[in-house]
């Protein structure tokens, strides 16, 4: 297992943290040492989230939330208090109460589990009401999305009867994609995996190896890149994190085949070169990650964003990635926590002060520790320190 290292492509623009400092010198690139005792906390807003200027990095403090999740893929806090989690292989639909200790809200009709498929990405459109939860579900015939009202209070939610958004998505064994999140300007995004068939990802009329950006209704927006298609980008093999930070900025993490694994910027209408690139390629006709990872070191799934610090729940590499950018664009710096402590992680989401992370260690792939699968609560605090190229 690799440890605690440090990986840099350029160096990070940090000037809020330099205004806290008050000067700043160039230094080489170095590991980050844990610190004798826990940093400070971070100062949160009015809203209870971190203030967004400055880069942030977990703590060392953690706490077990929730225990005995089985095959849990997503996590969507919600305003209330309480939380829903999606387990893949059984299509259960868990709510974690305010106060801990978690319930069945319902369960998703017509799921089909099958190696990677099944119950994946929950979204929900907090505008709404009242409101849905959104899911990504495996079926017999297909990858889609659906939408149920979702009814009750803290203690008792409830699923209704779902409603098809998004039909039609290509489905196999491997690289179903699967996360949901609404983007800043309200549409739904979905990243849909290449289904094992490569040539779906550079293929227009293929909803495989795509982002693709809806309607909260499903229908297609009208500034979408391709006139009446739901495709946002494309060329993606299996693309499992999406997040947007403070300048805007659409992030995506992505599972590699067999060298590289990325991290990208997302525009509309990009192609991100899969099957013909992996990892940063150089060829102009298609968009490079901005970072990329040997694929025993991350495959990245889950990701959130808090201000402009983007955080990766690595798989295979059983490890919190965390990457700071400069001002919303590459140049990145990455860094990894918590390298092999929790083992496989699957999902990452930003609550308040905190952030939320899903182990995955039963979905078949891991080895399942005592207590597993397990919801996990890391603190944030602002980073202590940025290696810089010598």
């Amino acid at each position: 297992m690799h440890r605690f290292r440090v990986v840099s492509t350029a160096a990070l623009a940090v000037a809020a943290l330099l205004m806290l400092a008050g000067c700043y010198s160039p230094q080489p690139t170095k590991t980050v040492a844990a610190t004798a005792s826990p940093p400070p906390r971070p100062v949160p807003t009015a809203t209870g989230a971190p203030v967004a200027a400055i880069p942030w990095q977990p703590g060392e403090a953690t706490t077990t939330l929730e225990t005995g999740l089985d095959a849990p893929w997503s996590v969507v806090p919600l305003p209330s208090g309480s939380a829903l989690i999606s387990e893949r292989d059984s299509g259960t639909v868990l709510e974690r109460l305010p106060q801990g200790g978690t319930r069945t809200a319902g369960t998703v009709p017509d799921v089909v589990h099958r190696g990677e498929g099944g119950l994946l990405g929950l979204a929900v459109q907090k505008v709404s009401v009242p409101p849905f939860l959104y899911a990504y579900e495996t079926t017999a015939s297909d990858n889609r999305v659906v939408r149920m009202a979702l009814t009750g209070v803290p203690g008792s939610y409830a699923l209704g009867a779902p409603e098809p958004v998004l039909t039609g998505i290509p489905k196999a064994t491997n690289h179903d994609g699967g996360r949901l999140a609404f983007g800043p300007d309200g549409m739904l995004y979905v990243t849909t995996g290449d289904a094992s068939d490569p040539a779906n990802s550079q293929n227009l009329a293929s909803l495989g190896g795509k982002i693709l950006r809806v309607t909260p209704d499903g229908g297609v927006p009208a500034d979408n890149p391709f006139p009446g298609s739901p495709v946002w980008s494309y060329g993606h093999r299996n693309p499992q994190g999406i997040g947007w930070d403070s300048h805007g900025t659409m992030w995506a993490s992505e599972f590699g085949q067999n060298t590289w694994d990325e991290l990208n910027i997302i525009k509309p209408g990009g192609n991100y070169g899969w099957p013909e690139v992996e990892g940063i390629g150089k060829d102009p006709k298609y968009i490079d990650p901005v970072f990329q990872w040997p694929t025993d070191e991350a495959s990245p799934s889950g990701l959130a964003v808090v201000g402009d610090t983007v955080f990766l729940a690595g798989l295979g590499g059983e490890r919190l990635w965390t990457v700071w950018s400069t001002a919303g664009q590459a140049p990145v710096t990455a860094e990894s926590f918590f390298d092999g402590t929790f083992g496989r992680l699957r999902d990452v989401v930003a609550v308040g002060d905190t952030l939320w992370v899903l182990t995955n260690n039963t979905d078949g792939r891991g080895d399942p520790r005592r207590g597993d699968d397990k919801l996990i609560s890391v603190t944030l605090v602002p980073a202590q320190a940025v290696s810089h190229p010598g």
